[in-house]
């Protein structure tokens, strides 16, 4: 039966090469070499003096070449044990690291990490575990953030809600038409954040259904620009399309619904009377579209945390007022999904900021 530890798969393998080697040998010496030797005394035929010293020294040749391989077999397999026993402690060492590394990450200690080997294989072994955890590491700890922070997203409405319940039941708030529409609002913000959630969540899955097909970028920004003039004109703010031709492979609605989520961005935070630009262009890597707004601007720190869950550039900004604060996080989501990227620009606090989509070209 074939042994499961390394250590002894290592001594088999050893032994069968040293048994291999010493039956060649032994074939070559005690089958072949006889002849060869008897031939190299030259003893003449007929002599008999010459025939006995032959049988002799045959004879003592041969015995000579047992003993001989005798000793070298017992070398040969004392050599081939330690070696193997050293050879199998030092592969089987980091193994059996990563053997209880794995044990400990599964058990939820996504901190656990092994140490880097200097072998070749057991070098890109290690680190490739090293990357698993720290993987494993940073989705765990963007779930615990995500609990937390559905938590207390959910907690202010239900608060509300809660009170504004109590207060009727007990006869306190009186049940007028305003009373009506602060509940409608506070179910609508519960509505509209877990629908985001669970399209943040299929998006990040790759379970939305995409109609992939080629668009054309320029037309359908001047579409969702139109759509989005209303709302600026609101505030006084113009929005200027400077779309020229470029043609990508994705989805138009998911398409639609980033430009949407940009300009709608754009326009909450651009000041009243200035005007928010939306450009498109096309180059080697795909079809871009960009949308700029001459508002608060981005520090460096912000043009990734901008793209996380919940998270607010302004920390004082109501939920009422500033959306559900995963728009960007689906936007995220939804470029990736459709093979593109999605990322922000800005030449600091107070200089704007522009928000980048960019698709695989046609």
């Amino acid at each position: 039966m074939w042994p499961r530890s390394l250590r002894a798969r290592l001594l088999v393998a050893f032994l069968v090469v040293v048994a291999a080697s010493l039956g060649t040998v032994g074939v070559a010496v005690l089958l072949v070499g006889p002849g060869y030797f008897a031939d190299a005394m030259g003893h003449l035929p007929g002599d008999p003096m010459g025939e006995a010293m032959s049988e002799a020294t045959l004879a003592a040749f041969t015995d000579a070449m047992r003993q001989a391989l005798i000793a070298a077999t017992v070398i040969a397999v004392v050599t081939a044990t330690v070696v193997s026993l050293a050879v199998a402690a030092r592969l089987a060492r980091p193994i059996s690291s990563l053997v209880l590394a794995a044990r400990r990450l599964a058990g939820g200690h996504y901190a656990e990490r092994v140490p880097i080997d200097d072998t070749d294989e057991l070098r890109e072994l290690a680190t490739s575990f090293n990357e698993m955890a720290g993987s494993l590491e940073a989705t765990e700890r963007r779930r615990l953030q995500l609990v937390g922070d559905v938590a207390h997203e959910l907690r202010t409405p239900l608060t509300t809600l809660d009170g504004y319940l109590e207060g009727l039941e007990d006869g306190v708030v009186d049940p007028n038409p305003e009373t009506w529409r602060l509940l409608r609002a506070e179910t609508g913000r519960l509505t509209r954040l877990v629908a985001d959630l669970s399209e943040l969540w299929r998006a990040e899955a790759r379970e939305l259904p995409l109609n992939i097909e080629v668009i054309d970028v320029a037309a359908l920004v001047e579409e969702v620009a139109e759509r989005s003039a209303p709302l600026a004109r609101s505030r006084g703010i113009r929005i200027d399309v400077a779309a020229s031709r470029a043609l990508a492979t994705a989805d138009r609605d998911r398409v639609a619904q980033i430009i949407g989520n940009y300009l709608s961005n754009a326009i909450r935070h651009a000041p009243d009377g200035s005007a928010v630009t939306v450009s498109t262009s096309a180059s080697a890597t795909g079809a871009r579209i960009a949308v700029a707004d001459r508002g608060p601007g981005l520090a460096s720190h912000q043009l990734e945390a901008v793209f996380e869950r919940f998270y607010r550039v302004d920390p004082a900004r109501s939920r009422a007022a500033g959306g559900s604060g995963i728009g960007l996080a689906i936007v995220r989501a939804l470029a990736k999904a459709m093979g593109g990227r999605a990322w922000a620009e800005s030449d600091g606090l107070g200089h704007g900021a522009t928000f980048v989509l960019e698709l695989p070209p046609a």
